[in-house]
């Protein structure tokens, strides 16, 4: 038996098949373009997800039996606002999760609506990259589109719903759209209310395990799939990883170092961080989790080296990071490159070096880059530490998980072991994983889990490291406050044309 995972990212769709020992059997990667219409704003057309989930499937399947396929699952980007008229068609590019452009909303929504309220309705307040205050954009700013809206999904739910027809979400996923009562599992009536949609918009729920239809005649003709092949509900991209990784059942964390950062920890029972700082979601395991985002992790060594010094070789940038510059760098880096979501809530602020020399080097630059991002995880870390959750270890993964250096620092700057899963494709390996769930390979997550994730390394924290950092720690969360009003200032001239 095979299944099929989908990892439906921000700059490519990552396909892999999976046997039933859990094996990888071939991963195929496919990109599509990503469009920035003004500043702060970022969309995609969902037809260029599907064109690369059309083509990379029966490139997957290449030189394999395609008749063991027995499921689909997919874990997706969250957040994208995917919005089809009465025939299917989409009305609009999908306004994704970096965006910035609801400034407006969400200040409507957290003012005048209420943080206590909105945390009532839906265990969250409003941040830019959220669904509901997207929906709100688009009723005020275009509404004759608005008007057409037949129905409403999240970027994964379009693949599911190509594939089956069926309009579908599940609850880890639909946990981040700010509609959902996540303690209950239910739509949020008031929003609803409040965001002038009907809750026949929305999709049926599900638990992520649970098979939702099953892949259409034409279209599985068309992939070289066999007949009657389960398409589950699948996840969140954070959810799914967490899945991937064996991060399952009460008291686990997971740690993503990919496009954005997230802190992901799981808990049986449902529970609000008291300021909102950290969202509330249902998991893909049938429990719960605080998470913790930025929207700036791995991309921004990315955009450093990539954009800014013209290098594709980041392992030999790191290379020249001397070790014993190790929590002694002079400079200062801000990761929020497209505002910041946890712990700030503000889509005005911007990245920014801090400290520079006439002696600053480029490697002094690099090592800024890579413990700013570590500072501002923490910060998402610490936020749940003071709700009393200990977190004495966290699985990795995302991109920057494959940097040594980078674990080194990130474990050094939390002062926690990093353990390095044997499997690293995260979401794409989680929602394979979800799919022999629903074939019934396996009775439940917890159990295919512990039976297919493994831990192939620990990153432990270097104690004099760990000391050296919480000075620069405590250096660098003044840089925020400190450039807050003048964020405000800078983004002022811009926030008058969004």
């Amino acid at each position: 038996m095979y299944t099929i995972g989908i990892d439906l990212g921000t700059s490519a769709v990552k396909l892999l098949l999976m046997g039933e020992d859990g094996g990888i059997l071939n991963i195929v990667s496919r990109e599509y373009p990503l469009e920035f219409p003004r500043p702060g704003w970022s969309q995609q057309n969902p037809g260029d997800w599907w064109e690369a989930v059309r083509r990379g499937i029966p490139e997957l399947l290449a030189g394999r039996d395609a008749g063991q396929v027995r499921g689909i699952g997919a874990g997706g980007q969250m957040h994208g606002l995917v919005a089809l008229d009465s025939g299917g068609q989409v009305i609009r590019p999908a306004i994704l999760w970096n965006d910035g452009r609801t400034w407006k909303q969400v200040e409507y929504l957290n003012e005048t609506v209420g943080r206590d309220n909105l945390s009532r309705y839906t265990a969250n307040i409003a941040f830019a990259g959220f669904t509901a205050p997207k929906l709100l954009w688009m009723r005020e700013n275009e509404p004759e589109l608005f008007a057409r809206i037949d129905k409403i999904m999240l970027p994964k739910d379009y693949i599911n719903y190509r594939l089956t027809g069926v309009h579908c979400t599940d609850y880890s996923d639909a946990s981040g759209m700010l509609l959902l009562d996540v303690e209950h599992r239910r739509w949020s009536r008031e929003m609803l209310d409040i965001c002038g949609i009907r809750e026949e918009q929305l999709p049926r729920l599900y638990e992520s395990w649970e098979t939702v239809g099953t892949v259409k005649p034409d279209i599985a003709s068309a992939l070289g799939l066999p007949e009657n092949v389960a398409v589950c509900a699948g996840a969140g991209d954070n959810a799914a990883a967490a899945v991937g990784c064996g991060v399952v059942g009460d008291g686990c964390c997971n740690i993503s170092l990919g496009t954005s950062g997230t802190v992901f920890i799981t808990s049986g029972a449902f529970g609000v961080d008291r300021h909102n700082a950290l969202h509330s979601f249902d998991h893909a395991d049938g429990g719960y989790h605080l998470m913790g985002c930025i929207l700036s992790a791995a991309s921004c060594n990315r955009w450093w080296q990539e954009g800014i010094l013209g290098v594709s070789d980041f392992q030999g940038e790191e290379a020249a990071i001397r070790p014993e510059k190790l929590g002694k760098n002079g400079v200062y880096y801000l990761p929020y490159l497209m505002g910041e979501r946890s712990p700030h809530n503000d889509p005005a602020a911007q990245g920014a070096f801090v400290g520079l020399r006439m002696d600053t080097s480029r490697a002094d630059m690099t090592q800024a880059v890579l413990e700013g991002v570590a500072f501002a995880i923490r910060d998402c870390v610490e936020i749940a530490r003071g709700q009393g959750v200990e977190i004495r270890s966290s699985r990795i993964c995302g991109g920057g998980a494959k940097s040594s250096l980078w674990r080194l620092i990130l474990s050094s700057v939390l002062g926690i072991p990093l353990e390095l899963p044997q499997t690293e494709q995260g979401p794409s390996y989680g929602a394979a994983m979800l799919a022999a769930v629903a074939c019934g390979a396996w009775p439940d997550i917890k159990s295919c889990a512990r039976q297919l994730t493994r831990v192939k390394q620990v990153t432990q924290p270097d104690a004099a490291l760990t000391e050296a950092y919480e000075l620069r720690y405590r250096m660098w969360r003044k840089l925020y406050p400190a450039l807050k009003p003048l964020y405000r200032e800078m983004d002022g001239g811009e926030q008058s044309i969004r």
